[in-house]
């Protein structure tokens, strides 16, 4: 459905885009992450018309999109203040796409109060933006820009102003209806697990490139490199020289898997890896913090940067005790660079 080649940005000497390659499969969502500055949104405004590109192509369904207003390429658009008309009502902003194509106004009304029932809001045509909560305004939101049956429905930080609770309530509804609908779309969002539980794929870019593309599940167990690991909340990363099965770190030894070439890696120890038991790495536990069903312990080594454990609730041990650890094979990652 989309297909993005070498796509370049510039603004003055900084490259906002790099040379981007990015394929979209029709009914597939993907979530772009990054930090700030790091192009997502430049990516998602290329891609809508909102932004020339100084180099490269943007095709939807095989055709190039170069010189096509935002209005003729066919996308669906939704924003983080979701941009309704405050002098609306509710039926009114669904339709606005509607009468734009010249639909008519019978037509109009059987879409507008399909897509209001679809996204939850039943009977809610003739209700005020003004009296509508956070929620509900992103569901009209939504629904206006599935409206005109766009082939790509784009969003922006679409959850990124509701409380948290709210937030993975709805993605969980997200997901469900573009699976009902088949809706291809392509989101950006700061909110990791925003991310990983809407798509069927995630990137993820710094500095104006893709620094690793995948499954949610993928991208999660196995991190392309130190920055995705760190980006991805990992507090265990360390460099070490491997050598027959094992490297050596500032915190001793730390088993890798089969195979892992001989040579410097930046390794990741995820927190389920970092065992404590009677004898091994000294440390001093620094804090704790429930997390539901576990404990993430902060241990602080003899040497080298803090660690992060998980345990059991009933096996946590308390701030200010000395305690050893080992690393587990299985939850060791070798990195790239």
């Amino acid at each position: 459905m989309l297909r993005l080649r070498d796509v370049t940005v510039r603004f003055g000497d900084r490259a906002a885009l790099d040379a981007v390659d990015l394929d979209v499969a029709e009914h597939e969502t993907v979530c772009v992450l990054g930090p700030s500055g790091s192009g997502k949104s430049t990516l998602l405004r290329v891609v809508a018309g909102l932004q020339p590109a100084d180099g490269g192509r943007v095709l939807l369904a095989g055709e190039d999109q170069r010189g096509v207003p935002v209005h003729r390429r066919g996308v669906g658009l939704m924003f983080q203040d979701h941009q309704l008309f405050p002098q609306r009502d509710v039926a009114g902003n669904v339709a606005f796409g509607l009468r734009a194509r010249g639909v008519g106004r019978a037509e109009a009304e059987r879409t507008v109060a399909g897509l209001l029932d679809l996204v939850g809001l039943p009977g809610a045509q003739r209700r005020a933006v003004a009296a509508l909560s956070g929620g509900e305004q992103q569901r009209v939101a939504l629904a206006r820009a599935l409206a005109p049956s766009p082939r790509l429905l784009m969003l922006d930080e679409p959850l990124g102003q509701l409380d948290r609770s709210l937030r993975e309530r709805l993605v969980v509804e997200l997901r469900s209806l573009f699976g009902r609908l088949g809706t291809t779309v392509l989101a950006v969002t700061h909110d990791q697990g925003e991310a990983f539980a809407l798509a069927d794929r995630v990137v993820i870019m710094r500095d104006g490139r893709i620094a690793q593309t995948g499954t949610p599940l993928e991208v999660w167990r196995r991190p392309a490199s130190e920055f995705v690991a760190r980006f991805l909340g990992f507090e265990n990363v360390v460099r070490g020289t491997v050598v027959g099965g094992v490297a050596d770190t500032v915190w001793g030894k730390v088993p890798v898997p089969a195979g892992t070439p001989a040579g410097e890696r930046w390794l990741l120890v995820r927190p389920g890896g970092v065992r404590i038991v009677p004898e091994g790495l000294p440390c001093v536990v620094d804090a704790r913090t429930f997390r539901g069903d576990h404990v993430a312990v902060s241990l602080r080594p003899e040497n080298g940067p803090a660690l992060e454990a998980t345990c059991a609730l009933r096996e946590a041990p308390e701030a200010g005790e000395r305690v050893e650890a080992v690393f587990a094979a299985e939850e060791v990652v070798v990195l790239g660079e």
